[in-house]
């Protein structure tokens, strides 16, 4: 018998990814880490899809390699030693999700963390790249100063999106406490003129 069961900004954020993409699909993973996030969506697009996987830390990219190497998945994605803000330098073309994890490498150096001046910029670009229908997933993790000020920055920008283009939708655990992550899901909408 399945129960449905509310666990964490990142089971949100995955039930929504897989509601939105369809084998075939190009994807933005902005912030690989340990490859969990990007070998999920190569999962989802399948052989004939495609995923763009990005970190600013030669580890990170190391890491989601050897996690896509032993799934047997590597060929399903290109990995990209930047910072997510350069997303436009690399991906062309329309793509139908972009999966933000912000905060630190889960194990690397909480000193290297990611801030919201390149998070801003990361951002836009996906909104620039999303098709129609799209969606956008961040998590961010308020428990620590620069995590707090980052999802104070996320929501005073994401507030004045235009409400034509884009659906924003917040979701966070009332009762987890302060600091506990929280989920955002970005929709583009068709527009109409």
């Amino acid at each position: 018998m399945f129960m449905y069961v509310l666990k964490s900004a990142r089971y949100l954020a995955q039930d929504a990814l897989e509601r939105a993409i369809l084998a075939g699909d190009h994807v933005v993973d902005a912030t690989a880490g340990n490859g969990h996030d990007t070998e999920f969506l190569c999962r989802l697009v399948g052989e004939s899809g495609h995923v763009f996987a990005f970190d600013l830390q030669g580890d990170a990219i190391e890491a989601t390699r050897r996690r896509l190497m032993n799934a047997g998945l590597l060929d399903r994605a290109t990995l990209i030693h930047a910072g997510h803000e350069e997303m436009a330098d690399y991906v062309r073309g329309e793509i139908s999700a972009v999966v933000f994890n912000l905060g630190w490498l889960p194990g690397g150096d909480h000193a290297v963390t990611t801030r919201w001046e390149t998070t801003r910029k990361a951002v836009a670009a996906a909104m620039d790249l999303l098709k129609e229908g799209g969606i956008i997933t961040i998590c961010a993790y308020p428990g620590h100063e620069e995590g707090e000020r980052e999802k104070r920055e996320l929501i005073a920008y994401l507030s004045t999106l235009d409400n034509r283009r884009f659906n924003v939708l917040e979701q966070r655990f009332l009762n987890a406490g302060p600091g506990a992550p929280e989920c955002f899901i970005i929709q583009k909408m068709a527009f109409s003129g």
